[in-house]
């Protein structure tokens, strides 16, 4: 378990601010990506919580000792490098609720509770290539100028859940007005999956968000606690980024120190 009074985030930050460093490029991208229209709504919680819930090999990073949650919506645009856009359509809905984590291997990025989408080929592939928690859900993403709704509903056999998010989009920060907090929930360059007993990671990296304020004007959520999570507590962070252009990894096995 992890020392719930310890603050990890500052060496953290001092590598991921800006971006990704030379060492977290994607030479040879499996998936190339546009997340469009994205809404980040973060939580704090007590890294016990949390971390009862991480596989073996992760451990929950905290910010002045709490630990987050964010539950993030967005539209999804896949090629893939050289052969353009897939059979199965590259445009879709797509919300995620996910943590911040640090490896076995030293290495730090996201771990996902639960990412729901509208394809279900995506999903499919997904699950079988990177160990994701994808479940296959009817959504959409609306936007009536600086209003945007977000809607999800999960298919069958998942177990029932559902999410409504209305946010209103503000204007953009100026970049040396983020604080800490806001670069530790955004500045992600890795992710985790579990295939089967094994902790894989993959790369993907983007250019710094280009985040908006934004506020929450209504929230139906059901994800957050269909993940084993207790209902958020408080008033949320609340950002928006118009989109980034992303390059994922091919998956590899998450390996301990000394082997």
């Amino acid at each position: 378990m992890p020392d719930e009074g310890r603050d990890d985030s500052r060496s953290h930050l001092n590598d991921q601010v800006w971006g990704p460093t030379p060492t977290e490029s994607v030479r040879r991208a499996v998936m190339a990506m546009h997340w469009d229209s994205l809404t980040l709504v973060h939580w704090s919680y007590q890294p016990s919580i949390v971390q009862q819930l991480l596989p073996p090999g992760l451990t929950v990073q905290t910010f002045d000792g709490l630990a987050w949650i964010s539950l993030v919506p967005f539209e999804m645009r896949v090629t893939v490098p050289g052969l353009g856009a897939p059979k199965w359509p590259c445009r879709f809905p797509e919300t995620n609720v996910r943590t911040y984590v640090t490896a076995a291997d030293g290495s730090q990025g996201i771990w996902f509770f639960s990412l729901d989408a509208d394809r279900l080929s995506a999903v499919s592939a997904a699950r079988l290539g990177y160990g994701l928690p994808y479940m296959w859900a009817d959504m959409s993403v609306q936007r009536d100028g600086d209003v945007i709704e977000y809607q999800c509903q999960r298919r069958r056999p998942h177990r029932p859940a559902t999410s409504s998010i209305h946010v209103r989009i503000g204007q953009p920060f100026d970049q040396r007005e983020l604080s800490e907090l806001d670069h530790f929930l955004s500045a992600r360059w890795r992710l985790y999956g579990a295939l089967g007993s094994r902790l894989v990671t993959a790369r993907a990296v983007h250019e710094p968000w280009p985040l908006y304020r934004a506020e929450l004007l209504r929230l139906d959520d059901q994800l957050v606690t269909a993940s084993g999570l207790p209902s958020p507590v408080g008033e949320p962070i609340v950002q928006y980024a118009p989109s980034v252009r992303v390059r994922v990894s091919r998956p590899q096995l998450v390996r301990s120190p000394g082997r």
